[in-house]
């Protein structure tokens, strides 16, 4: 358990947190937010004393972090930065382990950990233990990054905007992954972000902060359902009840979609479809305007021996607009067998896609009611 009790912290005249108290159950996926400057990264850094308070106290299971030695409490809490700070010159492997060896675990029990790790975000030991952050994506780089700070299966993980840095649908994947780790290893997690849409598919707990106070502390659901103050509702935005009555369809839109162009090799297709876990791509023409998709069956059932993926584009039954209303779009993926819809530019060139995972049925509920 993690309580603040009247903490506060200044810079000279400033003041950054004023009587802060609240309390952090174990267990718990707590997410703080506010907008810049509100104190919640300081907030975050008392927690493993990176940052001292002026005044007040920060308890972890009942005990002052004051009187406790830094060094040592600092091996206790798994810490995930944007930067991710893997060392370039050990492997994935030394990567992780690097508080396991400070804290004297042999070599087998170091090896366990890390292929426990790997295997629990799907990248293989064989393939990624001896590989260099330099030859990882940046996904990649964060995953270990994220590992490397539950190696020592610490109790706390403290994760400060980890994934602001990543692309959407990588951080997306890496979102997912996180949570079931979490909720898998049941830690307790403390994680800063200025994203309310990451705060609501996150959090057990949101902690909005603003000017160093608690603005509210809430579920996402009770946030959503009573947002304290004009503040809280504009950060839920979309999000909130009535908040996007006409939303464009860009707003559900993630902008990164696999594409590949009509003259690509078939295995080099269904490699990559294999090493970003899709099972369609979609394809461009040499203008980049959308021709169709190809995907993992049509590859699988018609793709040997062909020179190329061009005979193997099929037509998507529904595409949108950027400036469409997103309507339409959600009702056919809703009421539709199908995952997702193209949105396209004016010129016919690729904007992003609309998933079923970017768009819940609850929120198209709550903007536009049951016309049935």
């Amino acid at each position: 358990m993690i309580q603040f009790e009247h903490v506060c912290k200044r810079y000279g005249k400033t003041t950054i947190l004023e009587n802060l108290s609240f309390t952090i159950p174990d267990g718990q996926f707590v997410v703080l937010i506010g907008p810049s400057g509100c104190g919640k990264t300081t907030t975050m850094k008392m927690i493993n004393r990176l940052l001292e308070p002026d005044g007040g106290k920060v308890l972890i299971d009942g005990k002052d972090a004051a009187s406790m030695d830094k060094v040592e409490l600092r091996r206790h809490i798994g810490y995930v930065i944007q930067q991710i700070g893997l060392f370039p010159n050990m492997t994935v492997a030394q990567n992780i382990c690097v508080v396991p060896r400070l804290l004297k675990y042999d070599k087998e029990r170091c090896d366990q950990i890390v292929h426990d790790l790997l295997e629990m975000v799907e990248m293989p030991y064989e393939k990624y233990a001896g590989k260099y952050p330099n030859e990882l994506s940046g996904g990649q780089q964060q995953r270990i990054g994220v590992l490397r700070a539950l190696a020592a299966s610490p109790p706390v993980v403290l994760m400060d905007e980890p994934f602001g840095a990543l692309d959407p649908m990588t951080r997306e994947v890496l979102q997912d992954e996180v949570k079931k780790l979490q909720q898998k290893l049941n830690k307790t997690i403390v994680f800063v972000t200025h994203d309310m849409g990451e705060a609501l598919k996150l959090a057990d707990t949101i902690l909005f902060m603003n000017g160093g106070r608690i603005e509210q502390m809430a579920s996402p659901e009770k946030m959503l359902e009573n947002p304290a103050s004009d503040l809280v509702r504009s950060f839920l935005g979309k999000h909130a009840p009535g908040g996007a009555v006409s939303a464009k369809i860009e707003t559900f839109m993630r902008p990164n979609a696999y594409r590949v162009r009509k003259d690509r090799g078939v295995l080099e297709c269904a490699e990559m479809m294999a090493r970003n876990s899709v099972d369609t791509l979609l394809v461009t023409d040499e203008a980049d305007h959308y021709l169709g998709v190809v995907t993992i069956r049509g590859i699988k059932l018609w793709g040997k021996g062909l020179p190329n993926i061009e005979t193997l584009i099929v037509q998507t039954p529904h595409t949108a607009r950027i400036g469409d209303e997103a309507k339409e779009s959600v009702d056919y993926l809703l009421e539709s067998g199908d995952d997702y819809v193209v949105v396209l530019n004016a010129n016919d060139t690729i904007a992003g896609i609309v998933t079923k995972t970017s768009v819940a049925k609850s929120v198209a509920t709550t903007l536009w009611g049951d016309e049935r």
